[in-house]
């Protein structure tokens, strides 16, 4: 079995920033992805960063056709809903996730990986993150309770040993706005129902809403994933980053078909800026194809 990045896994880190790159015209994709694969350290905990690198699907399977998961390609159309929501596709080439204790050194990190990509892909998209009272997000609630656990989840999120894409998994990105005064201005009550889980301790309502949160992405009816959301933002513009994973897009894809057609009352009060899926592979095969 191909072993994956480990920082999808490093939990505890405290800050963390996002970039997503497109190659420079006239660059080929495999020079991109030589080139971010050779950014082997900080690779894990070492130096207190972890770096975490991922593709657009069809970059990475013009490059090595047949290390992709089946079916997987990016997103590449907008998800329009009947009542005019819309979650909005802003595909890009490649992404560095980067999380670590502190933001000093994710902020030299960052600045040491964009260094190394000049001339060959530029940041389309950059966002920073912190935790938020330990595993809140900025709804007050807590994020992804139903996890499944560390020894649990690489079953889940990695693709299997003899399957294309080996060791590695599948990224969802989105940058979710949210709607402050409009959210904090509902009673508790009326913010557990639109989440379909109690503020104080997470347990899910047992008459929660179809159109709660939690109905409209039940795991148990899609597949579970594994999440690693952090906060961003400033006092008066600011949201949650969604960051999941799993071992395939089904789950994942459908999540998203659901939260836009059921409608999902969570939306409301909240809407997607970004959304952008990645192909993040094992380290072998990342060092197979660095420079």
């Amino acid at each position: 079995m191909r072993n994956p990045q480990a920082g999808i896994f490093a939990l505890g880190t405290s800050s963390h920033a996002y970039l997503e790159f497109d190659a420079v015209d006239g660059r080929h994709g495999r020079d991109v992805v030589a080139a971010v694969a050779s950014l082997r350290e900080p690779r894990t905990t070492m130096g207190g960063v972890n770096l975490v690198a991922g593709f657009r699907p069809e970059l990475w399977s013009s490059i090595d056709p047949d290390g992709l998961p089946a079916g997987l390609e990016g997103f590449n159309a907008d998800l329009a809903g009947a009542d005019g929501f819309t979650m909005p596709a802003t595909q890009h080439d490649a992404v560095l996730w980067l999380s670590g204790p502190a933001y000093d050194v994710i902020f030299d990190t960052a600045r040491a990986a964009m260094g190394a990509l000049a001339g060959l892909a530029t940041v389309a998209e950059e966002t920073s993150s912190w935790s938020y009272q330990h595993d809140r997000d900025l709804t007050g609630f807590i994020d992804g309770t139903e996890n499944p656990t560390l020894i649990e989840a690489p079953g889940f999120v990695l693709v299997p040993e003899g399957s294309s894409g080996e060791g590695g998994t599948v990224l969802l990105l989105q940058k979710w706005e949210h709607d402050a005064a409009a959210w904090e201005a509902l009673p508790v009550e009326q913010q557990e129902l639109a989440m379909g889980r109690k503020k104080l301790d997470s347990v899910e309502l047992e008459d929660k809403p179809a159109d709660s949160h939690v109905a409209a992405t039940d795991q148990d009816q899609f597949g579970h994933i594994f999440r690693r959301n952090m906060a961003y933002g400033t006092v008066t513009d600011h949201g949650t980053m969604f960051v999941g994973f799993a071992a395939e897009q089904r789950p994942l894809a459908e999540m998203l078909k659901s939260m836009v057609e059921t409608p999902d009352a969570l939306t409301r009060f909240t809407h997607p800026l970004t959304g952008a899926y990645y192909f993040v592979p094992s380290i072998e095969s990342l060092l197979e194809l660095s420079d």
